[in-house]
Formats: structure tokens, C-alpha cells, sequence
């Protein structure tokens, strides 16, 4: 019955993230990327906070760690640490992610953000000395041919001048750094109050950016009909995803949780198709099988 509630609980975060980009294309439509990066990191952190200081908190974290497993203490580096991972994923990956989705479809951008899983398993070889083994190659070379389809959108001659395909790099960049961010969590993800941490990675990231929009003189209005889905992404997409991610590792293992969670992006291009009206090719979709494919070869019994 455990195992099933941590399939379902990595199901629903995907979902729950998977939803992210469609929503966070339409705020695109009257806010800054600045803007909307800065009130949603700051909802999601308050979001945590708060559940951190209810009842709830016990629950939480005693479903997500293990007894004598978990460390209770914060050391002075672990702050370090956090800081850097906060500027990564929550100020540095956001501004590429939301500048990017203005220039490209949230079809693409969910699919693309796939090859975050290569960039992890690369710079967790390079970092953490991870071996590779012969199935890996495989993973990786077929997440490169679909990444590299979607991001000149199966037209070489125009990459330079195509401003689709300017926004698909810098989706890719911000995978990069999200995986960066992954990586370097690993220093972090032992530390039992993983609430606490993620909900500072959050407010750092939020007020990093909204001083960054107060300097550049960027519009701070938050247009009350934006209001309902900046917090469908903080709350959901940022906040539930992470309990219910580390809940999911808990009971079906890290692998698992790995080779499942890629299907964010397939529910995102759905989610873009379907509310969005956006087109959902044929060979986007043959591009992202053969990426989650590859996603599935890499975590299949793997890392």
C-alpha cells in the first residue's frame, strides 16, 4: 500500500509541475519574466514556511525521512551550499526559463527540459566520479537526437535567425542549471528539515529577484487576473511537487522516482495543447518518446 502511495505521489507531482509551463506562458502575457519569477518563488516560500509551522510539519518530514538516515544539524558550509544552489535554481535557471518560453511554445519548452537529465548524469561523472555504464550511452545519445530536433525545430539553415529556436537554447541553459542544482543538492539532501531548506532556496530566489526588478525599474504590478496562476505555480508546481517528490523517493526509490518524473514534460505539452492551443506536431511528439525514452534507459535500475 506504501509503494502505491508513492506511485501516486510522484504522479501527481508531475502533473502538478508538468502544468508549470503553460501557466507560466500565460502570465508571460502581461508580466516580466522578472516579475513572475519573483512573486512565485516568494509565494513558494511562504507556502513552506507556513507548512512548516503547522502540524503538518512532523508528518511531512517524518514521511519523507527515514529514522537515522536523516542529519538534524545545518553546518556552516551546508548554508554555503544552499545559497549557491538557491541562486541556480531559483534566480539564474527562472530568468533563462521564462525568457526563453516567451520566445518559444510551452510544448517545446516542456520537452526540452528533458535533457536536464542529461546534464545530471554528466556532471554527476564529472563531479562525483558516477560511473557510466554501456546502457547509459545509449540514454544519451537518444536524448540528444530528440533535444536536438526540438531545438532548431528540425531546421539547421535558419538557427541563427529563428527566434523559436533562440528561446529552445535558452530553455536548455536553464536545464542546465536546474541540473546543477540537482547535483549539488546531493550535499544537502541528507538534512532531515529538507522544508526548511527548500523554503529558503526559495525566498532567496524570490527576493534576489525582486530587488533585481526594483533596480532595472521593471513594472512590480501583479495583475489580480495573473493572481490565480502564480499561485497554481508556487503552490503547486514548487511547493507540492517538492513534499511529494522526496515522499515518493521514500517509498519507491530514487530510480523510480527518476524514470517517472520525466513524464512532466509530456503532461506539460498536453496541458500546452490542450489549454493553449498550441500546435503538438507529429515529429515533436516522435522527438519526445525518443527523450523520454532515453530518460527511461539512463534511470532504468541505474543512478
Amino acid at each position: 500500500m506504501r509503494r502505491l502511495w508513492g506511485y501516486i505521489s510522484i504522479i501527481t507531482a508531475t502533473i502538478f509541475f508538468g502544468i508549470s509551463a503553460t501557466l507560466d506562458k500565460i502570465m508571460l502575457s502581461s508580466m516580466h519574466p522578472v516579475t513572475i519569477g519573483a512573486y512565485t518563488y516568494i509565494i513558494a516560500g511562504i507556502f513552506l514556511f507556513l507548512i512548516r509551522e503547522t502540524p503538518l510539519r512532523e508528518h511531512v518530514l517524518n514521511a519523507i525521512n527515514r529514522k537515522g538516515e536523516s542529519e538534524a544539524r545545518i553546518k556552516r558550509n551546508d548554508y554555503l551550499i544552499l545559497l549557491l544552489t538557491a541562486l541556480l535554481s531559483t534566480v539564474i535557471a527562472p530568468l533563462l526559463f521564462l525568457t526563453g518560453l516567451g520566445d518559444t511554445t510551452a510544448v517545446n519548452a516542456s520537452l526540452i527540459l528533458n535533457v536536464e537529465v542529461l546534464f545530471i548524469i554528466l556532471l554527476g561523472y564529472l563531479i562525483f566520479r558516477e560511473t557510466l555504464q554501456l546502457k547509459d550511452f545509449l540514454g544519451i545519445v537518444l536524448i540528444i537526437l530528440g533535444a536536438v530536433y526540438l531545438l532548431t525545430e528540425g531546421d539547421f539553415s535558419t538557427i541563427l535567425r529563428n527566434v523559436a529556436v533562440t528561446g529552445n537554447f535558452l530553455v536548455m541553459a536553464a536545464a542546465f542549471f536546474w541540473s546543477l542544482d540537482t547535483v549539488l543538492s546531493k550535499f544537502l539532501s541528507r538534512k532531515r528539515d529538507l522544508i526548511f531548506i527548500s523554503g529558503v532556496k526559495s525566498s532567496v530566489g524570490g527576493f534576489v529577484l525582486l530587488i533585481i526588478m526594483l533596480i532595472l525599474g521593471i513594472n512590480t504590478e501583479l495583475p489580480l487576473e495573473m493572481l490565480p496562476y502564480a499561485l497554481g505555480v508556487s503552490v503547486f508546481s514548487i511547493g507540492c511537487s517538492f513534499i511529494l517528490i522526496y515522499i515518493a523517493i521514500r517509498e519507491i526509490g530514487a530510480s523510480m522516482v527518476g524514470a517517472l518524473f520525466p513524464l512532466s514534460s509530456l503532461f506539460g505539452a498536453i496541458f500546452a495543447f490542450i489549454i493553449l492551443r498550441e500546435p503538438f506536431s507529429i515529429m515533436q511528439g516522435i522527438s519526445g518518446i525518443v527523450m523520454l525514452t532515453g530518460v527511461f534507459i539512463l534511470y532504468w535500475n541505474g543512478k
